[in-house]
């Protein structure tokens, strides 16, 4: 089994749910780390939703406020999220453009 640490960057999330990390095919995931952070004027209320194979999503954080000029790290102590293959992790915010994301991970093969 290998295994290899990787990470993943989408800029200016916004209003529609994006899809910030997708698991490779003929792979399962570790989410091992995820940072948000508001690169607006204003604080912003963000989302992050898993989608699992069958396209049923449910929220891992509802709307955290996240000030200007911060960030929110989702995990931490320890905690990772296990993701299967076809599985998707989603971001949303309050306000288009405003928030940045960092997903580290290790791809199990």
């Amino acid at each position: 089994m290998a295994t290899t640490f990787r990470t993943k960057i989408v800029k200016d999330v916004g209003t529609k749910k994006l899809e910030v990390f997708t698991t490779p095919p003929g792979t399962n995931a570790t989410i091992i780390g995820m940072n948000l952070a508001n690169t607006s004027e204003f604080a912003v209320q963000a989302s992050i939703l898993i989608k699992d194979d069958t396209s049923i999503e449910a929220y891992y954080i509802k709307d955290v406020m996240i000030p200007s000029g911060s960030s929110f790290k989702a995990m931490i102590g320890g905690e990772k999220i296990i993701v299967p293959t076809d599985y998707a992790i989603l971001v949303q915010s309050d306000i288009d453009d405003s928030v940045d994301v960092i997903t580290s991970y290790v791809d199990i093969t």
